[in-house]
C-alpha cells in the first residue's frame, strides 16, 4: 500500500473474538459535563461555519471543545497534508483530558492516515471516534483493536443522539422505515454479533489494509450515490470474494437512497445488493436511517447488537461504561 509518498505494510493489529462482549477494559468512560473533546479533520476540509456549528452545539453539552489546530487545513481534496491531519489525530488520542475525538466531517483521505495512528495510544486511554462515510477507514483501526466507536455524527434533527450515546449508558435502538429504499429487502429472523461496518466503498477498500476479525459479526452498510451501480457491485464483489460476507451472521442495510430511481439496464441497486446478500442466508434489515442522510441517526461499533428482522430492530448495546 501507498501513503503519504512511502510504501507500508498491511496493518495488523491485536483483535478480539468478533463475538464476545468486548474487554471491559478497552470501553471508554461515558462522558460528563465538563470533559473535553477534540474536533479533528482526518479526511476533507469541513467549512468555519460547521465548525462553529459544531462547537456551539458540544458546548451546549457541558462539554469543552479542543478544535485539532488543523481542523481547517485545505490542500486540494483534503484537510491539510497527511503529517498534519494525522498529528492532529495523534494528539486527541495522547491528550489524557481528550475523551471522546469527533470529526468533522467525511470526504477522502482518512485511509491515508491508518499505518500511522498511535494505536497504543487508543488502547492505553481508549476513546470514541465519532464519524462515518470515509471515516469508516478509521472506525476499522478501532474495531481492529477492540474499541468501540460511534458510526453517525453531530448533525440534522438527531444530533443529541450522539450526546446520549457518549454521556449515557442507554442502547441505541433503530426502527426500519417502510417505504425507504432498502426496506423491501428485509428478510426474517434474527442475529447476535458485535455491529461493524459503514460506508461499503471503505469496508471494501480496507480489506487487506487493516486485519479485523469478522466471524459472526452484523455487518452495517450503507452508500451514497456518486456513480452508477458498479460503485455497488465491485465492493460488494471484493467483500465476499475475500471472505467477508460468508463470515457475517446478519446484514443491516442503511442508506442507499441516493440510488432511488437509478436503472442500469434493468437492473436497480436493489437488484445488485439482493444477488450478494440472499446467497447468503443471513437475516437480512433493511430501511435503517443510517448513513448519507440529511437526519441520520448513530449507532456504536464494535459492541453487541440485536438484529431482529421480524420486529424491523436493530438494537445496539452502549459504547461506554
Amino acid at each position: 500500500m501507498w501513503v503519504a509518498g512511502r510504501t507500508v505494510r498491511r496493518v495488523s493489529l491485536p483483535t478480539p473474538i468478533a463475538t464476545a462482549r468486548p474487554d471491559a477494559s478497552l470501553l471508554p468512560r461515558r462522558l460528563v459535563p465538563g470533559d473535553a473533546v477534540a474536533l479533528v479533520s482526518p479526511a476533507s476540509t469541513p467549512s468555519a461555519e460547521w465548525i462553529d456549528w459544531s462547537v456551539g452545539t458540544l458546548e451546549s453539552w457541558g462539554l469543552e471543545v479542543r478544535v485539532g489546530a488543523h481542523a481547517l487545513d485545505a490542500q486540494g481534496i483534503l484537510a491539510g497534508d497527511d503529517a498534519a491531519r494525522l498529528a492532529d489525530l495523534n494528539a486527541a488520542l495522547r491528550d489524557p483530558a481528550v475523551r471522546a475525538v469527533l470529526t468533522t466531517r467525511g470526504g477522502v483521505g482518512s485511509m491515508r492516515l491508518i499505518p500511522g495512528v498511535d494505536v497504543d495510544a487508543l488502547v492505553s486511554d481508549p476513546k470514541l471516534l465519532v464519524g462515518f462515510s470515509d471515516i469508516t477507514a478509521l472506525h476499522q483501526v478501532w474495531q481492529g483493536v477492540g474499541v468501540p466507536s460511534l458510526h453517525g455524527a453531530v448533525a440534522g434533527a438527531h444530533a443529541d443522539g450522539v450526546r446520549r450515546l457518549l454521556m449515557t449508558d442507554e442502547p441505541a435502538v433503530v426502527g426500519t422505515q417502510a417505504g425507504t429504499l432498502t426496506a423491501e429487502l428485509t428478510s426474517g429472523g434474527r442475529a447476535e454479533g458485535s455491529l461493524a461496518g459503514g460506508s461499503l466503498e471503505q469496508l471494501a477498500r480496507c480489506v487487506g489494509v487493516v486485519d479485523v476479525p469478522w466471524d459472526g459479526r452484523v455487518l452495517l452498510l450503507e452508500a451514497n450515490r456518486a456513480s452508477g451501480l458498479g460503485m455497488i457491485e465491485r465492493p460488494l464483489a471484493q467483500l465476499a470474494l475475500s471472505g467477508v460476507l460468508s463470515r457475517v451472521a446478519g446484514v443491516a442495510l442503511g442508506s442507499f437512497d441516493e440510488f432511488t430511481d437509478h436503472v442500469d439496464r434493468g437492473w436497480t441497486v436493489l437488484d445488485v445488493l439482493r444477488s450478494w446478500l440472499d446467497p447468503l442466508g443471513v437475516p437480512v434489515l433493511g430501511g435503517l436511517p443510517l448513513g448519507h442522510l440529511e437526519d441520520t441517526l448513530t449507532v456504536p461499533l464494535g459492541v453487541p447488537c440485536t438484529l431482529d428482522a421480524d420486529a424491523g430492530t436493530l438494537t445496539v448495546s452502549p459504547g461506554v461504561r
